[in-house]
C-alpha cells in the first residue's frame, strides 16, 4: 500500500498551480514498495525497479555494417583504384578462417564479423567485382561501413536506469544483451468509481430524459492501464452521503489510489468532498486548471489502517481527460517509481483565436494540419464544452497555454501535446 500522510499533498493557497502541483508529487509522494521480476516479454510499460548492467558489450564484435568488402585500409591507394584478390568469403553467423592477407579482400555481409586484420569495408554496390578480384575507388575513410565492439553499450556500463518506464525498444535492448528477466515495481492498484444519480450503465437499460450513460469509467480505465496500473472497477456510486464515506473506506483497502470523477464541485448535491473528510484528509479541491478546475486531492484511511491516496476529478468527460494527464498521470508515475519526464510541447502556430483568464493554465483541443506555406497549424474545435467527447475523438492533441498567457492570434507560435505522449 502507499504509505501517505496526512499533509502529503497540502498547499495553503486558495488554487493550486499545475507547476507547484507536480512539485508537491515529486517531494513528497514515495513510490509504493514491492519489487517483482518478470519476462522481458511483459515488462513493457512497467517501471525499472534496478538498473541494468550490460553483462556483455553491445555488439560484441567488430562486425561489417553493409553487404560489400572488407579490406585493410594499409593497401589501398589514396589516388588510384586498388585491385585485390578475393580470398574469403564470410556470412552473418559465421567467421572468416584466416586473417586477410595484404592485398586481399574478403566478401562480407551485413552483421558479419570483421576478419582480424581488416579494419574498412566497401559497399558492394561502389566496387567492381570480376574474376575472383575486386577493384575498389580510392577516397574511402579508415574504418568506414565497421561497427565496433561495444560501441553502442559496453560491458558492464547501465544500459537502462532504475526508475525508467520501459518501451518497446527498451525491452530489444534487454533482449540484445542477452538477457530475460528484468526487475519491476510492483502495479499500482487504483480503485475506480464514477460518482451521480444521472449515470447508468451503458448497455444495461435506455436513458431516461434525466440519465447519461457513465463514459468516464472506461476513458480513465483506459488511461490507467496505459500508465501500466491495475484497475478495480466499482461501478457508480449514488449522490447519497450516506453510502458515499462507507465505500470510500472500503476502496481504500488494497488500493494505493482511490480515484473518482464527479461530485467535487460547489453543488449542494456534490458530496464526495465531504465524504473524503469523513473518512481521511481533503488537502485540497481546487486546481488553477481549465478545463477541471474542481480535483479534489487527500488521502483516505481503510478500516485495516492503510492509506490511499485520492483523487477526484470533475464529472465532465473532457475535463476529467484533461485533470487525469495533467494530475493523475504524475501522481501514478510517482507511485509507480518512475522518473519524471516533464512534458514538453512541441512549437506549432495557431490558427485560431483565443482569449483566457491570467492565473491559470489552460488546455485547448486542436487538430493539426498543413497550411499552404508548408507550416504545421493548430486549428481549434468548433464547441468547447467540458462534456463534447467529439473534441477529444476529432483532435490530435492539446494546446497548452502557460498562466500568464491572456490571448492567442493566429500565427502566433503556441505549445502542442499531442494525445500520444499525454495517455502513454
Amino acid at each position: 500500500m502507499a504509505q501517505l500522510t496526512d499533509d502529503c499533498f497540502a498547499f495553503s493557497g486558495p488554487l493550486l498551480p499545475v507547476d507547484e502541483l507536480d512539485r508537491i508529487i515529486g517531494e513528497r509522494i514515495a513510490p509504493v514498495a514491492g519489487i517483482e521480476t518478470v519476462h522481458v516479454s511483459k515488462a513493457r510499460g512497467r517501471t525499472l525497479a534496478a538498473d541494468i548492467v550490460a553483462p556483455i558489450d553491445l555488439p560484441p564484435f567488430d562486425n561489417s555494417a553493409v553487404d560489400g568488402y572488407a579490406v585493410r585500409f594499409a593497401d589501398l591507394s589514396a589516388q588510384t583504384e586498388t585491385e585485390l584478390i578475393v580470398a574469403d568469403r564470410v556470412q552473418a553467423g559465421s567467421a572468416a578462417a584466416n586473417p586477410v592477407a595484404t592485398g586481399a579482400a574478403i566478401r562480407i555481409f551485413t552483421g558479419a564479423p570483421m576478419p582480424d586484420g581488416a579494419d574498412t569495408v566497401f559497399m558492394q554496390e561502389d566496387v567492381r567485382a570480376e574474376g575472383g578480384k575486386v577493384t575498389v575507388p580510392p577516397g574511402l575513410k579508415r574504418g568506414a561501413n565497421r561497427r565496433l565492439a561495444g560501441e553502442d553499450i559496453r560491458k558492464g556500463s547501465v544500459a537502462l536506469s532504475a526508475g525508467r518506464v520501459l518501451s518497446i525498444a527498451d525491452t530489444a535492448l534487454v533482449s540484445a544483451l542477452g538477457l530475460t528477466e528484468v526487475p519491476v515495481r510492483r502495479r499500482i492498484r487504483v480503485a475506480l468509481f464514477s460518482t451521480g444519480d444521472e449515470l447508468i450503465e451503458p448497455g444495461q437499460q435506455p436513458l431516461t430524459r434525466a440519465s447519461l450513460y457513465d463514459a468516464n469509467r472506461s476513458l480513465l480505465a483506459g488511461l490507467i492501464e496505459a500508465l501500466g496500473a491495475s484497475v478495480t472497477d466499482l461501478g457508480i456510486l449514488r449522490d447519497d452521503p450516506a453510502t458515499l464515506a462507507p465505500a470510500l473506506k472500503e476502496a481504500a483497502c488494497g488500493h494505493d489510489l482511490v480515484l473518482t470523477s464527479g461530485g467535487v464541485s460547489t453543488g449542494e448535491a456534490d458530496h464526495v468532498r465531504d465524504a473524503v473528510e469523513a473518512v481521511g484528509s481533503l488537502v485540497f479541491w481546487r486546481v488553477a486548471i481549465k478545463p477541471g478546475r474542481p480535483v479534489a486531492m487527500g488521502v483516505i484511511q481503510s478500516a485495516a489502517g492503510e492509506s490511499a491516496a485520492f483523487v477526484g476529478l470533475p464529472g465532465n468527460p473532457v475535463a476529467a481527460f484533461v485533470t487525469f494527464v495533467r494530475v493523475v498521470r504524475p501522481l501514478i508515475l510517482r507511485l509507480s517509481g518512475a522518473n519524471a519526464k516533464p512534458l514538453v510541447t512541441l512549437p506549432v502556430r495557431a490558427a485560431f483565436s483565443y482569449r483566457k483568464k491570467a492565473g491559470r493554465r489552460e488546455y485547448v483541443r486542436v487538430a493539426l494540419k498543413r497550411a499552404p506555406d508548408g507550416v504545421v497549424e493548430a486549428v481549434k474545435h468548433r464547441q468547447e464544452g467540458a462534456g463534447v467527447l467529439t473534441s477529444l475523438t476529432e483532435t490530435d492533441g492539446l494546446v497548452e497555454l502557460a498562466e500568464d498567457v491572456t490571448s492567442v492570434e493566429p500565427g502566433t507560435s503556441v505549445g502542442f501535446l499531442p494525445y500520444a505522449v499525454l495517455t502513454g
